[in-house]
């Protein structure tokens, strides 16, 4: 099995080296290549084409959030995870409109990171557990808000991407029983059960892109 390739982007030349080291440690890991601002990190994407891109929120060169369209269209096959210390769930909803499928906060780094990486390139979503709560609770630009688990708003969001049951559970590696579970839970905290009626949901609260 080939080796889950990344581009670390981040400005902080001893952030950097103690993410490769992280991830390097790691057997099925591979870094490519490593950004200090916002336009390398677009040109070390367009170059290698990474599986993986972990992205600091805040570079010189440009909001790392606003960048996003441009990385993404450099590399279309590339995720992005985004490592930040902003821990405003405001910063979350946006990044993952944007195209994030990742968001890790730095300080859990260590024990968030690969299970991060692992995730995403899988095809799931990840969402840091110390943010989920609050992304859940906090009301998103003065709406209401969202009634569901961390868990089910990563079920939510991937069923609003189209996946199966079957793909979500591969992808969050958890039964498809598990996963059914959570749908119904979701349907019923809702009260919406038809798929257009979620999607719309999700794309009214930032948790896909338009």
């Amino acid at each position: 099995m080939s080796a889950t390739t990344i581009v670390i982007a981040d400005d902080h030349a001893v952030v950097r080296s103690g993410l490769r080291m992280l991830l390097d440690a790691e057997a099925d890991f591979e870094v490519v290549a490593e950004a200090g601002d916002a336009e390398k990190a677009r040109d070390r994407v367009a170059e290698h084409h990474p599986a993986i891109l972990v992205l600091d929120l805040h570079m010189p060169g440009g909001n790392s959030i606003a960048s996003m369209p441009v990385l993404r269209a450099a590399s279309p096959g590339t995720h992005v995870v985004v490592l930040t210390m902003q821990d405003d769930p405001g910063f979350a909803r946006e990044a993952m409109a944007e195209g994030a499928t990742g968001f890790v906060l730095k300080e859990s780094a260590d024990s968030e990171l690969v299970h991060a990486i692992r995730s995403v390139a899988r095809g799931g979503t990840y969402l840091d557990p110390a943010l989920g709560g609050r992304l859940l609770t906090e009301p998103a630009d003065g709406d209401g808000a969202i009634p569901l688990t961390g868990r089910e708003v990563e079920v939510l969001r991937l069923l609003a991407l189209g996946h199966t049951n079957a793909e979500i559970a591969a992808g969050l590696h958890l039964s498809v029983r598990t996963v059914e579970t959570h749908r119904a839970s979701i349907q019923q905290k809702l009260s919406l059960s038809a798929r257009a009626d979620l999607v719309r949901y999700a794309l009214d609260k930032g948790l896909i892109g338009r």
